[in-house]
């Protein structure tokens, strides 16, 4: 079925509020062919088609191997001076600091060189600046007092943009690994090694700084065998890689996909005190994936930088004793709700601010006195999630406001802010394609969001509907089975544009429903002939999908969303990560 006229099942304005978009009458041709070639199931195949995969490459996609996506690391500008540098300052027992962002991407940047160095017999200072006293990136007065006692500073997911602070650096040699956007001139430092260094060629913008990390690494253990000498193990490595590439919102695509796809193996294993620590505070029962790494794991190590010690995140990816992970662990677990409650204050306010604005300009944004800095990054991707546009977050403080924003597929929201900051109208500004900071001046704010509005829209920003739900297909609840879902986990792991698939299961009968936790639903559903199947709705109250689902009053719905397996008491059980309804028609 395609989704012409009405929508997709007939669903236009569904419970919340939303159209639903069905797969197209090609994709729907192709899916069928792609059943007939390779036998797969019909509801796997359209997945696929929907991710643009050719029935020829189906099983070399279904099972990525890193060894043929990884590329070159010589590929990046600067990697030869950059790993030769850190191979020079193991061998002479140099004085080594990591100079770390504060947020996932850095701390498990900090983490993978922590890790190497330890292996090789080396240890290096870590420094990660406070969010809120020192912002974000090296600033002078910390470079000029870790050059004075180091040889060698690298900045992780920071730094190409710091002229200033590099230069403060004087005695230490600085070595770059990022990946935000960089200007026409670089810092006066050793090496950048940066995918989105101006005078890249883009092949490779879509890896995190991690992932940057992991490659100077691959380069320097193959110059270490050329010596005859055996580096360190970066397979194990990978859990950290990740981590950082789901939770700094990474396209899980191409290398990201197997980069994951093997890290998420890795971290199964519980070899890491840190992450296995994590996992234990938040009752994890299940096998990690995706949706643990961004929504589980990352706002954990995120919290440390926003509400508490910036340098929390990545102490606890990096230690090898198991009761510093499991003290470490607790603290940002505790940090976290705290994190939580600040968030929900400030989400609150500025969703009615922006729907006071309007929803439909290209950007939304919403700034407010005195909104923590901590959370603003939450807050816009809150916005961005509901609207469907590229959202900007700003705290007020005085005369200055310092923000976050977020970017939707296919709208490079660093760039613009880039561009902002270099027009004059931000104070500082710079990110990648899918999240941005920001400082304004009090008395720009406005012409600056009408500015960046202006320019987000030359991107597309604000041309598609806020409220569409996009379906792959059909199901009926005995068809959503664990064998199933395995199949479909094949084609993952699902995030930043990979989006996990959404099913349909048309006119439903509810058989039993009820409210559960914080305006959670729990909702038990069958198909009137015997087949029944679990779903949860998260926050399903703050829409007219959890009142109009428990009382249903015998009405039979269509009701949409993603399938999982719900790993409870030792066995597995298909289970619906139930989204959007619809009342079916009588």
């Amino acid at each position: 079925m395609s989704d012409a006229g009405a929508g997709y099942l007939g669903v236009s304005a569904s419970l919340t509020g939303r159209k639903w978009v069905g797969p197209s009458a090609d994709s729907l041709r192709l899916a069928e062919a792609m059943e007939q070639q390779t036998e797969l199931p019909p509801a796997l195949c359209r997945i696929l088609v929907q991710r643009g995969v050719a029935a020829e490459d189906v099983d070399r996609f279904l099972a990525p191997a890193l060894r043929d996506l990884l590329p070159d690391p010589m590929t990046l500008l600067d990697m030869e001076p950059a790993a030769e540098r850190l191979i020079a300052a193991v061998d002479r027992g140099e004085k080594i600091a990591i100079f770390a962002d504060y947020d996932v991407d850095g701390g498990s940047s900090a983490a993978l060189l922590l890790d190497w160095l330890h292996q090789l017999g080396r240890d290096a200072t870590l420094y990660v600046p406070d969010r809120i006293d020192e912002g974000y990136g090296p600033n002078e007065p910390a470079m000029a007092e870790l050059a004075a006692s180091h040889d060698l500073i690298i900045c992780v997911d920071c730094g190409t943009l710091s002229f200033d602070a590099v230069a403060a650096a004087r005695g230490a040699d600085v070595v770059i690994l990022d990946h935000h956007l960089g200007s026409e001139t670089l810092p006066d430092a050793l090496a950048v090694v940066n995918p989105n260094r101006q005078d890249e060629s883009g092949d490779l913008a879509h890896l995190c700084a991690a992932a940057v990390v992991f490659l100077v690494l691959v380069d320097a253990n193959r110059r270490l065998k050329a010596r005859g000498k055996a580096g360190p193990d970066l397979m194990s490595m990978l859990d950290l890689v990740a981590l950082a590439t789901v939770a700094d919102v990474a396209p899980l695509t191409g290398v990201n996909r197997a980069l994951v796809r093997q890290g998420l193996k890795i971290m199964a294993r519980r070899a890491r005190p840190g992450l296995a620590a994590l996992a234990d505070v938040a009752n994890l029962s299940s096998p990690p994936s995706a949706y643990t790494l961004g929504f589980v794991f990352g706002p954990r190590v995120n919290a440390g930088g926003r509400v508490g010690r910036a340098d929390l995140g990545a102490r606890c990816l990096s230690t090898r004793d198991p009761h510093e992970a499991q003290s470490l662990a607790e603290k940002l677990d505790a940090l976290n709700s705290e994190r939580r409650e600040i968030e929900n204050a400030v989400r609150d306010a500025a969703l009615a601010q922006a729907e006071d604005r309007g929803l439909d300009a290209p950007l939304v944004w919403a700034a407010g006195e005195g909104w923590h800095p901590g959370v603003v990054g939450i807050v816009a991707a809150r916005l961005k999630e509901a609207t469907n546009r590229p959202a900007v977050v700003i705290g007020l403080d005085g005369d200055e406001g310092k923000g976050s924003g977020r970017s939707i597929t296919g709208v490079d929201l660093g760039h613009v802010v880039q561009k902002l900051a270099a027009e004059g109208l931000l104070l500082k500004g710079g990110g990648h394609r899918m999240a941005a900071g920001l400082t304004v001046a009090r008395d720009q704010l406005e012409a600056a969001m009408e500015r960046l509005s202006e320019l987000l829209a030359k991107q597309g920003a604000g041309a598609h509907g806020p409220r569409d739900l996009r379906l792959d297909a059909t199901l009926m609840p005995g068809a959503a089975t664990v064998e199933l879902i395995e199949q479909i986990e094949a084609a993952g792991p699902f995030g930043q544009g990979a989006p996990a698939p959404r099913f349909a299961f048309p006119d439903a009968k509810i058989l039993h429903a009820k409210q559960v936790g914080s305006g959670h639903l729990k909702v038990s559903f069958g198909d009137g002939l015997g087949a029944r199947l679990d779903a949860i709705a998260f926050g399903a109250f703050d829409s007219a999908l959890g009142p109009a689902v428990m009382n249903h009053g015998g009405a039979r719905f269509h009701l949409a969303g993603r399938l999982e397996i719900n790993h409870w008491g030792g066995r597995q059980i298909p289970q619906m990560r139930l989204e959007d309804a619809a009342r079916a028609s009588e």
